[in-house]
This record gives C-alpha cells, structure tokens and sequence, in this order.
C-alpha cells in the first residue's frame, strides 16, 4: 500500500467524490460523469489514478467497467493515519537534545518542566525565553 499515492489520489475533490459515490453504488464511467456533471474523459482520468492508488477496483458488466471502491485499503489508510494522530510528544533529554533545536524553544511542550542540564542541552543558556 502506497500511502502517499493514496492521499494525494484523496485530496482532489472530484476524486473524494468519485469515492463517495462508489461507496454507495458500484457506478460505470458514464453514471459518473451524470452524477458529477463532468466528461468522461475526465471521469477516466479521475478513475485512473484511483486505480493505480489502489482504492478502487473495476468489474467488467458486459460492454460497461462498474467501479468499486477497496475498502481494505481505505481502511487500512484510516489505520494508518489513527495510529499517526496517537503519536505522543516526548520530552527532552541530554541524550535527544540534538533532536530539539533550539529554535524550538517556544513550543517545546515541557519546557517548563526540563531540569537544569536538559535545559541547557536543548533550550541554550538563556532559560528564560
């Protein structure tokens, strides 16, 4: 699962869409494009990147291709972007100061709560900012 290609696919509009669509009914190019009031040259083009993303399938109904979203990967998407939102903050320590520039002074979330050396590790000698 390439879960770049599968935002970026997601962050069109049209694509959002498109998805919505298909996860209430399994549409052809042509229902689509009625739907959305687009061609479907570009529906096609939409459908397309979709595709290659991963997030629907296609099913061949005698001369009409009817898409279908893949759950799995949305869901497996959603699974990885739940676990990114439970990554918790950690404090500074000697040993990650390298990690917290100084430039972040102002948003290190326990400054207030760093002992002396840790402060000086990642906050610099002037505290007091």
């Amino acid at each position: 699962m390439d879960k770049i290609k599968m935002l970026k696919a997601l962050s069109d509009n049209t694509r959002m869409n498109i998805i919505i669509l298909l996860l209430k009914y399994n549409y052809c190019v042509r229902a689509l494009a009625k739907k959305l009031e687009l061609s479907e040259a570009s529906i096609s083009q939409h459908l397309k990147v979709l595709r290659e993303a991963g997030l629907i399938e296609g099913e061949k109904r005698g001369y009409f291709m009817h898409y279908d979203v893949n759950r799995l990967a949305l869901k497996q998407l959603a699974k990885e972007i739940e676990d990114l939102s439970n990554i918790t903050k950690e404090g500074c320590t000697p040993s990650k100061a390298i990690e917290c520039p100084t430039l972040e002074i102002k948003q290190c979330p326990k400054k207030d709560h760093c002992n002396d050396e840790v402060k000086s590790f990642c906050h610099g000698l002037d505290n007091d900012k």
